[in-house]
């Protein structure tokens, strides 16, 4: 058995991070990852652990001795399960393959969590159990040696292309707040016209109504004072 592990930190909070997980693919860096499709999504009572399971499909080319043990198509299938718990603020996915599975057993746990001294960066945490199968001793070295190699490309490129994601996201959600702060102060500001309008309003009503209540007084004490006149 091989150990591969990887450890990155993002300069983006984790709650941006575990956002833009779900659009980490496809993306224009890691071309293998051509296909996700999620089979299940469960919320716990408790509305705060959020549990999916998807189905990874990627397609790479592998050497010719390679191709040679586990037949000439390129395709592969990985089944992931992850749980997004925001009391703790982690984000963990294991994976494991569902192709070549006899030859070769792959068992991945990707974790992403705040960073402990800045909120604003996220730290990732990837470690991969690589087995491999085979009756000859030397052949499974090859293939689990081969298998860290990959591993290390594919991760290297999904740190730039997430990287990407990560940056258009904010970008969108940058424009997003800042037309949400205009479309506030433009709603506050007709609320403050229209508060203004009504007390303008309210107010000239209230002198009007003062001043048909002082001229009906006047005009009742007059004809008070003509009656006891009269009499």
């Amino acid at each position: 058995m091989k150990l591969f592990q990887n450890t990155q930190e993002f300069s983006y909070p984790w709650e941006q991070v575990t956002a833009a997980n779900w659009r980490k693919y496809p993306n224009e860096v890691s071309t293998h990852v051509v296909a996700v499709d999620v089979l299940r999504r469960e919320l716990d009572s408790t509305g705060t652990r959020l549990t999916s399971e998807r189905l990874i499909t990627c397609q790479q080319s592998v050497p010719k001795w390679l191709a040679m043990l586990v037949g000439s198509s390129n395709k592969s299938y990985v089944r992931e399960v992850s749980v997004v718990d925001l009391n703790a603020k982690t984000l963990t996915l294991r994976s494991c393959n569902l192709t070549c599975a006899h030859l070769l057993k792959v068992y991945e746990t990707v974790k992403y969590q705040p960073h402990a001294l800045d909120a604003s960066r996220t730290v990732f945490q990837q470690e991969a159990q690589i087995t491999a199968y085979a009756t000859i001793q030397t052949l499974c070295n090859k293939i689990e040696e081969w298998s860290v190699k990959r591993f290390g490309e594919n991760a290297s490129k999904g740190r730039k292309g997430f990287d990407s994601v990560l940056r258009m996201l904010s970008d969108n959600w940058e424009q997003r707040d800042k037309l949400v702060d205009e479309l506030s102060d433009s709603i506050a500001d007709r609320v403050a016209g229209t508060v203004g309008e009504i007390r303008a309003t309210t107010d000239s009503l209230i002198k009007e109504t003062e001043m048909k209540s002082t001229s009906l007084v006047s005009r009742y004490s007059k004809e008070t004072q003509r009656a006891f006149n009269k009499t």
